[in-house]
């Protein structure tokens, strides 16, 4: 079981989840498409996510 840093409210307890490391395919970048436009996910060094277009 992983420990959140803060509870969930009970909106957020009804969305999907997606693993990070899973849509990267355990490397560091993905490519996320929505409505023709290209966005790009990385997972940083410190374990942060940024998602740029």
């Amino acid at each position: 079981m992983t420990t959140l840093p803060h509870p969930i409210r009970a909106e957020e307890a009804e969305l999907p989840v997606h693993d990070a490391r899973a849509l990267t395919g355990n490397g560091i970048r993905a490519r996320i498409e929505l409505d023709g436009q290209s966005y790009t996910l990385r997972i940083t060094r410190a374990g942060k996510l940024i998602l740029t277009k």
